[in-house]
């Protein structure tokens, strides 16, 4: 199976399971929905009943923003003009590749998510490399299950991105950087040795990202127990097929082109009715963000089948909810 085959292929996966997109959505929104409560009642506070309560129901007020962010603290801190539209997206990239400090506030949202995400996504691997509904028994069971597994590969996988961001990016971005650059006068050569090093980084980033999504598709679609031994073997599987960086290459391309539609449809601070727009607008790119994560898994797990176990095959056994203890009761008395 080539690339481009596994990419339609994880298309037609994540097409046939709607309640998967859905309830990823919903999880966002109930790891978001306590924040956004929070700041709206930081801002509530703050507005009080001044006149800018009256100026802000009809649209942005850029003076009133930098009135309340000189008084915030906390959770307050985070609320800055560049979380509107496409500037989320630039800033988090920008945080991303400078290894930018993540607001303390909210670390313990994006832990929680990390954590519920671990633990659904056994449940969703294992639905796509079924390819039929396993129903709620089943795809919870599959959850549970490779939890455990998945929560160890965690700690694993957390280790290297440690190592990456707390010895690789400071030798390339505060030793190498400084020394090469060093003698410089053009700011122009100085830009493009800082964009080699930002895709040298992003490089290594995304050859771990793909090995741990291999390694978590051997856990599900092989069962293994130990998180080691499905790192080696992920490895193994990006070392023997390269083709998966292209596979990468073509979701990344994706959400590359996501990206760039929302960017040119998204409002910078609207006011009135362009308010409401700008929301839909908002909702519709985090779904299809959504859309294009699940892409990445449903993907690679039709790319591993074909190449490595057969399209229908996964090794845990299909999960079937008990009978009831009177059935079962009478069934014994039958046997």
């Amino acid at each position: 199976m080539t690339a481009w085959a596994a990419w339609r292929d994880g298309i037609r996966r994540v097409n046939s399971a709607p309640v998967v997109l859905i309830g990823m959505c919903l999880l966002t929104l109930l790891v978001a929905l306590p924040l956004s409560v929070a700041l709206r009642g930081l801002m509530a506070i703050q507005l009080g009943d001044s006149m800018f309560a009256d100026t802000l129901a009809d649209g942005a007020s850029y003076d009133w923003w930098q009135e309340f962010l000189s008084q915030a603290t906390g959770l307050g801190t985070t609320f800055v003009p560049s979380i509107i539209g496409f500037g989320a997206v630039l800033t988090n990239l920008s945080a991303l590749l400078d290894n930018l400090p993540m607001a303390t506030t909210i670390v313990g949202a994006t832990s929680a998510w990390l954590v519920l995400w671990s633990f659904l996504s056994g449940g969703v691997l294992d639905r796509y490399a079924r390819m039929r509904p396993t129903r709620s028994a089943g795809f919870f069971a599959a959850c549970g299950t490779h939890f455990w597994r998945f929560l160890r590969l965690g700690i694993l996988s957390g280790l290297v991105y440690w190592v990456l961001f707390t010895l690789v990016h400071p030798w390339i971005f505060e030793d190498f950087y400084p020394w090469v650059t060093r003698d410089t006068t053009a700011e122009r050569t100085a830009f493009a040795v800082r964009m080699v090093g930002y895709i040298a980084f992003g490089g290594m980033l995304i050859l771990c990202n793909i090995v741990f999504d291999y390694a978590r598709i051997r856990i599900v679609v092989e069962d293994r127990r130990t998180a080691v031994g499905a790192f080696l073997a992920g490895a193994r599987f990006v070392r023997r097929h390269p083709a998966v960086l292209r596979l990468y290459l073509i979701n990344g391309a994706g959400f590359l082109l996501l990206a760039l539609l929302y960017a040119l449809l998204s409002p910078g601070a609207p006011s009135g009715f362009a308010i409401w727009i700008a929301l839909a607008i908002g909702q519709f790119y985090i779904v299809m963000r959504h859309y294009v994560k699940l892409l990445f898994y449903a993907s690679q797990v039709a790319y591993f089948q074909a190449h490595l176990a057969h399209a229908a095959y996964t090794a845990a056994p299909a999960v079937v909810w008990p009978d009831s203890p009177a059935a079962e009761a009478i069934s014994n008395l039958h046997t």
